[in-house]
């Protein structure tokens, strides 16, 4: 399991971010305070207070790909 830290600032953040988790096979989920969302799920996200930083947990041990993949986002 990886978790890092996000920020998605507008729609194109999000929507850029929804397309690059739905490539991954692996579980994906946000959570921000109490809420966990499937990152996979556009809707979802939309949901989530968006002004805070994220925790995007991936069911991976491949971190290295995750950070390559999220770069933009982490935080």
């Amino acid at each position: 399991m990886t978790e890092r830290n996000i920020q998605l600032k507008n729609i194109k953040d999000i929507e850029a971010f929804n397309k690059l988790c739905s490539k991954f096979e692996c579980d994906m989920d946000l959570v921000s305070g109490k809420y966990y969302i499937n990152a996979k799920s556009i809707m979802g996200i939309f949901s989530l207070d968006l002004d805070m930083p994220l925790k995007l947990i991936a069911d991976t041990e491949d971190a290295d790909c995750i950070d390559d993949t999220f770069k933009d986002f982490i935080v």
